[in-house]
């Protein structure tokens, strides 16, 4: 049986330079980017000459970009004009990007929690995420929640109750276990489970300790990887798989990251041939 699952990576997970990560991922066989931050910024606070440049590049070089990644509503549901302009200017300006690189998803996140926030508060974080989502939706984009540790999209419960909360067939999850280590949800099996139906991307990396705490590369860590890409490869839900390596050296690391994974996905693979 030939994988269905494919491999892309965050470029800056291997170096900001669009140009050099394209040098090294191209060598590895990867031909699929999620673009989180160049060598100016950002995205969408990039500029003009190196987002030109990357374009060229994707041209040129015939890969796809699969995600944008600003960081968009990592504030606090407190901080009303943060969100509002991230909503009015932020997203906007990476829907334009998005455009110019054939760009299908935005990655956004779940608001940081404060302690003792009221709970009536969960409504606004749904109100902010309809809107983003019907903003995406009107430019083709579709918008992708990140879980993330101390967020109110957390887990994989929390995050797909918020989605289905916002009721938009723009909004979905970009599910990455690595984050969800260490909620009161083991990420594989329950955390995949509790997600997969609004599940439009999956991020890759390991931990040996807390979500972001001490992270290893992908196999060493406290992830079941190979239960996960097992479950990923036997449900399609998603044409691959973004790799993001977050443990130094990022080039070293992200290559093993990209061996290892190829061993899971063919075992995988194997596991479900008729």
């Amino acid at each position: 049986m030939t994988p269905s699952l494919k491999l892309g990576i965050v470029s800056d997970e291997i170096t900001n330079d669009f140009g050099a990560a394209l040098q090294h991922g191209l060598s590895w066989g990867i031909h699929r980017y999620e673009i989180r931050c160049l060598t100016s910024g950002r995205v969408p606070n990039v500029t003009p000459e190196e987002s030109r440049g990357v374009r060229s590049l994707v041209r040129d070089h015939g890969v796809s970009i699969t995600a944008l990644s600003p960081g968009m509503f990592k504030s606090r549901l407190s901080h009303k004009d943060a969100i509002e302009k991230e909503l009015k200017e932020v997203l906007p300006a990476t829907l334009e990007l998005a455009s110019q690189l054939a760009c299908p998803m935005v990655i956004v996140f779940g608001f940081q929690r404060e302690a003792g926030e009221p709970a009536d508060r969960y409504h606004r974080a749904v109100e902010y995420m309809t809107r983003a989502a019907e903003i995406a939706g009107r430019a083709g984009v579709r918008i992708a929640i990140e879980n993330e540790p101390g967020f109110w999209c957390d887990s994989g419960v929390n995050t797909r109750t918020l989605i289905r909360a916002a009721g938009s067939a723009s909004l979905g999850a970009n599910w990455d276990p690595c984050n969800g280590f260490g909620t009161d949800e083991v990420p594989y099996p329950a955390g995949y489970f509790a997600i997969k139906d609004v599940i439009l991307n999956v991020h890759v990396k390991d931990t040996a300790r807390g979500a972001l705490i001490q992270c290893v590369p992908v196999g060493d860590g406290a992830i079941d990887w190979q239960g996960q890409i097992t479950a990923l490869v036997r449900d399609r839900l998603v044409p691959h798989v973004t790799i993001e390596t977050h443990c130094l050296p990022l080039v070293e690391n992200s290559r093993r990251n990209v061996e290892v994974l190829r061993g899971m996905i063919e075992r995988a693979a194997a596991a479900h041939t008729p």
